[in-house]
């Protein structure tokens, strides 16, 4: 007999900080919070963790938040949510990985409409993303080879201060709190 403390969890879940299991074959179902994606976001490191120092998703997505126009600020904030569950795997890797792929845009269809982000995404955000990797491959890889991605684009002449994760999940939650649509944001 199982005892009526423990769950059993059948299915591609994962456990998130708040406790919730995150399903990837339902996440239409799946309980989550701003704090998990926060908390997700925070911990996970750009790059695959091949940075000069540890660089969250979290602080990348309220940079994006900040160079798109005002309008676009909320979905600049939101455009990497569903990296809290998923990760953030790098492009090329993702370029092989077609199933991963779907998975991926079921996981943001579903995060994203909960948070009552736009689809699709305003152009705004990403341009300012791909503005961003260029900014990041020269600060934080100090590399500036010809990235087919980032072609043409210059980077910004701004820092990007190192922050924990404790201080990259405050900054997410904060820009949260200062953009996010009424009723979205009691959840």
């Amino acid at each position: 007999m199982q005892s009526p403390t423990v769950r059993r969890i059948v299915g591609p879940t994962i456990l998130l900080a708040s406790g919730n299991y995150f399903d990837f074959l339902a996440p239409e179902q799946s309980a989550f919070t701003i704090e998990d994606i926060a908390h997700g976001l925070s911990n996970v490191c750009r790059f695959s963790g091949h940075c000069r120092r540890f660089y969250s998703v979290a602080q990348h997505s309220v940079i994006v938040s900040r160079i798109v126009p005002p309008e676009d600020a909320y979905a600049g904030l939101m455009h990497d949510a569903a990296e809290a569950f998923v990760g953030d795997v790098a492009k090329p890797l993702k370029d092989l990985l077609p199933d991963y792929r779907k998975i991926e845009k079921a996981v943001e269809a579903v995060v994203l409409a909960r948070f009552g982000v736009p689809q699709p995404m305003p152009p705004s955000v990403k341009e300012a993303d791909v503005v961003m990797l260029a900014t990041e491959q020269r600060e934080l890889m100090q590399n500036r080879d010809d990235w087919n991605y980032t072609r043409g684009r210059e980077p910004l002449d701004i820092d990007i201060p190192p922050l924990t994760p404790a201080m990259a999940k405050a900054a997410f939650l904060a820009r949260f709190a200062e953009l996010a649509p009424i009723a979205e944001a009691a959840e």
